[in-house]
């Protein structure tokens, strides 16, 4: 006969399931890196990771880091291969090339400037980037988004616009001393062409840098002929300048085009925490609702144990 009490006992022992004897169950293999834990091991965090990485405004800051490095350092050498140009062949009175020397020592302030300013800005959106992908993957999660956060991403997209604009300006700017630099090149090209063909003579060919503007019409001499232009295109300031300004006519267009895609990058990741801030409004609207709908049927229930 079974008393009283043991039947509580074994009534308690049935609804707790704490309080019954332990047994051990069977446990599954383990598939991939998992730890008995719930552990992610070292593969998953890496997956996980890399997945946080925004590839677009990586490959943009490495465009932009090496468009503006080419630009910079190649500039910089290029000025000074043309100003020793100048001095040698062009304009032998310091007086006639004072100014010039002046522009081309500041642009080369400018170079360090520019250098400095973009390697700094470049690491800005780079990081931006992390914030907004990360936005991005907790879209629907835990993270909040605030509106200063959103207006620092709407003025990196009005800077990024206003630097792209600028440096359209400098891409064109830098085309042109490639322009001249090719322009005696063809003209040697010529000169060398015509030695071949003794009717026409050599001497006759001229490169008058004056009428570029760059030094003033009483510059002494201000042109080369014939084989006085032939010797300055074999000499290395003259190889070296225009091989340089190339390669920084090169990296302007290469910064303008990393400027481009951080600009379509930076609209979809602003448009992209527009929406997190909608869902965001949204989902505390609900949980708002929720809980008043908790506390109204707490009142119920509690009213109702009242009447009873």
């Amino acid at each position: 006969v079974i008393t009283r009490p043991e039947m509580e006992i074994g009534r308690y022992h049935w609804m707790y399931r704490s309080s019954r004897p332990h047994r051990y169950h069977h446990v599954p293999a383990l598939r991939g890196n998992i730890s008995p834990l719930g552990i992610q091991g070292c593969f998953e965090c890496c997956i996980k990771c890399l997945g946080g990485v925004p590839y677009a405004s990586l490959v943009a800051t490495i465009l932009c880091f090496s468009g503006v490095a080419l630009f910079c350092g190649c500039g910089h050498v290029a000025l000074t291969g043309t100003v020793s140009i100048l001095e040698q062949h062009f304009s032998t009175t310091a007086s006639d090339h004072a100014l010039l020397s002046e522009v081309i020592q500041l642009m080369q302030y400018v170079i360090y400037g520019i250098a400095s300013f973009f390697f700094l800005y470049g690491v800005i959106l780079l990081a931006e980037g992390f914030y907004t992908t990360s936005a991005v993957k907790e879209l629907h999660g835990e993270f909040k988004t605030t509106a200063c956060g959103r207006c620092i991403s709407g003025m990196f997209v009005f800077l990024t616009y206003v630097l792209g604009v600028a440096w359209l300006g400098v891409f064109g700017f830098s085309a042109v001393p490639v322009f001249m630099f090719y322009n005696i090149w063809s003209t040697c090209e010529v000169i060398k062409s015509l030695q071949t063909n003794v009717t026409v003579p050599g001497d006759q060919i001229c490169v008058d840098i004056r009428q570029y503007g760059i030094i003033p019409w009483n510059a002494v001499p201000g042109k080369a002929c014939g084989p006085i232009l032939e010797n300055i295109c074999n000499t290395n300031e003259f190889y070296m300048s225009y091989h340089l300004f190339i390669v920084a006519c090169a990296g302007a267009g290469a910064t303008v085009i990393a400027l481009i895609h951080f600009l379509m990058i930076l609209s979809s990741n602003w448009a992209y925490l527009k929406d997190a801030s909608k869902m965001q409004a949204y989902q505390d609207i609900k949980a708002k609702e929720e809980q008043e709908l908790q506390d109204i049927q707490s009142r119920s229930k509690e009213q109702l144990n009242s009447y009873t």
